[in-house]
């Protein structure tokens, strides 16, 4: 790696690869991707460079002095060597080609009726916040509202470097543990809600034959009166091969529901399709591990305790109000980690 980088260096400084501008920026890119690797490398080599050099200078050192000044210098090298020898292997662990892409949200009530609803509205606006502190953008693309201010299905998108890498640990069944305010004795129900990460997926990466699809338009509802939609501006896409089915009326006009019910469909099947990949993977190596499974509980919101639990990494945080508010980085965090130490396994075995 350290070889092709040079290389690079060397292209970008031909004359003659100046004056195409794609292969300035396709080998820009690659510089950028292998620079903060080769960097590290650099600096892995300096170390063990000095490292030696302190080894051989305590050898021959007689006063006690000095050669316990070079002994705690090498216990400093020592460790800062190990620090980037486990840095290098986390820069060396292969990139999910998805993890830049922007995603597509799909937040849906589970068990538990009315409180179940609400708090999937609670999760969507969750997200939408921690989009929010991270500059990215968010984008409604349908929504199926209950009588009490809930969700029984929001679907959105995020648009933002990186989102996916972030976000694709939340893909799964959520729990709440709560009094609800229908509730008057007081007592504590549990309530789910699923959430579904989908990377975007573009149209050369999801071949869709127009065939295959049956498209429907239908009035679009709204709040009644005068603002009623009379046109047919609602759009519901059924993939018929799949049986996926995608409905979108967020917007005016039927072409712009048209087009956002597409980018759903594309993420659903490009979705299918990374699923099915991954469970061949995994048959191969005889192991689950990334399948994308949403069938399991992956985190509990307690209030009474005011707790906030991973199941996935058995971790608990006192942060309930915090985590709601959007302030997610910490879980995801060590659920990067958790998966890092996973995969550098992986890789050693």
């Amino acid at each position: 790696m350290e070889q092709r980088y040079e290389e690079l260096n060397r292209l970008l400084a031909d004359p003659k690869v100046a004056t195409d501008y794609l292969r300035v920026k396709e080998y820009a890119q690659e510089q950028a991707e292998l620079e903060p690797l080769v960097q590290k490398f650099h600096l892995y080599q300096r170390t063990e460079s000095e490292l030696a050099e302190g080894r051989s200078l305590l050898e021959e050192e007689l006063d006690p002095e000095m050669a316990a000044f070079f002994q705690e210098e090498i216990a400093r090298l020592e460790e800062e060597e190990a620090e980037l020898e486990g840095e290098i292997h986390l820069l060396l662990l292969p990139k999910d080609p998805r993890d830049e892409k922007n995603v597509i949200v799909e937040i849906r009530a589970g068990a538990g009726g009315d409180e179940a609803a609400l708090f999937a509205a609670d999760l969507y606006r969750m997200y939408t916040r921690y989009a929010e502190s991270q500059g990215w953008l968010t984008e409604l693309l349908s929504v199926n509202e209950t009588g009490v201010r809930g969700f029984k299905e929001v679907i959105f998108q995020i648009t933002g470097h990186g989102a996916f890498s972030r976000l694709r640990y939340e893909s799964g069944v959520h729990r709440v543990q709560r009094v609800p305010i229908t509730e008057s004795s007081g007592r504590i129900h549990t309530s789910t809600a699923t959430v579904a990460v989908l990377p975007e997926a573009q149209e050369v990466e999801v071949q869709i034959n127009p065939d295959d699809l049956r498209i429907d338009v239908y009035g679009a509802s709204g709040p009644g009166g005068q603002h009623m939609q009379k046109n047919a501006t609602a759009v519901r896409i059924t993939h018929q091969p799949s049986g996926i089915v995608v409905t979108c009326q967020s917007e005016r006009s039927q072409f712009q529901n048209r087009q956002r019910a597409m980018a759903v469909l594309r993420a659903r099947l490009y979705a299918l399709e990374e699923e099915r990949r991954q469970r061949e993977e995994a048959a191969q190596r005889r192991s689950q591990v990334g399948t994308g499974e949403r069938s399991e509980k992956i985190r509990t919101y307690n209030f009474p305790q005011n707790r906030v639990t991973d199941h996935r990494i058995n971790l608990s945080m006192y942060n309930l109000p915090e985590v709601l508010e959007g302030k997610l980085d910490p879980l995801i965090e060590e659920l990067i980690a958790a998966d890092q130490k996973r995969r550098l396994e992986e890789l050693a075995a």
